[in-house]
């Protein structure tokens, strides 16, 4: 079984920074595509930033140019760095894991909350 555990959530001032890490454990796996997830209240769950284990990266509109994701040099490991935090930053976010073979696996999510 692979478990993923997420952390670095917290409150953070507006304009502020955070470094989400995420970290997978478990046997015989690869976890070929990270991604960042968050879920605001009363929204539905949205992709923030993804990573493949070959350097392709993306980001949504709504981080680009603010954030940066990267896979750890320790496998299957992943870290998120976001500036300028803004008050609808503020959400639930969740790691995610795709292997090669299509199994998914999710952390029980870290609470960033951005607020004055």
């Amino acid at each position: 079984q692979v478990e993923l555990v997420e952390s670095g959530g917290g409150l953070v001032q507006p304009g502020g920074s955070l470094r989400l890490s995420c970290s997978a454990s478990g046997s015989n796996f690869n976890l070929h595509i990270m991604g960042w997830y968050r879920q605001g209240a009363g929204k539905q769950r949205e992709l923030v930033a993804a990573a493949t284990d070959e350097g392709g990266k993306t980001y949504a509109t709504a981080v680009k140019g603010r954030s940066t994701i990267s896979r750890g040099t320790a496998k299957n490991t992943m870290y998120f760095q976001m500036n300028s935090l803004k008050p609808e930053d503020t959400a639930v976010y969740y790691c995610n894991g795709l292997t090669d073979s299509g199994d998914e696996y999710w952390g029980q999510g870290t609470q960033v909350t951005v607020s004055s």
